[in-house]
């Protein structure tokens, strides 16, 4: 059986663009979640600190994982994102261990 793939996604939004950035997170909740390979993908907001956001993924594989990243609603979601972040977002993969 092949591991699924987990994802933690950092985005940080500049103190005044959250609202903005916000909405352009809510618009790849969907398309992604109908994505051949999606599993879960959820995006939280940080109770104490309302720039950082974070989304939640299992993929069913790289593979999966790999055209999500180069899907046209991403794509576009992250140039919309340059001039609302305070860094590049932090994309991380990971196995499930225990």
């Amino acid at each position: 059986m092949t591991q699924t793939i987990r994802v933690v996604a950092h985005v940080t939004a500049l103190p005044d663009k959250v609202e903005e950035i916000k909405a352009v997170l809510l618009e790849l909740i969907e398309p992604t979640r109908q994505e051949a390979g999606a599993i879960k993908y959820e995006l939280l907001q940080n109770q104490n600190d309302p720039t950082d956001f974070t989304f939640v993924e299992e993929w069913a594989s790289n593979d999966a994982l790999d055209t999500h990243l180069n899907s046209a609603h991403l794509q576009a979601a992250a140039a919309k994102l340059q001039s609302l972040v305070a860094a590049p977002p932090d994309i991380r993969r990971y196995y499930l261990v225990a």
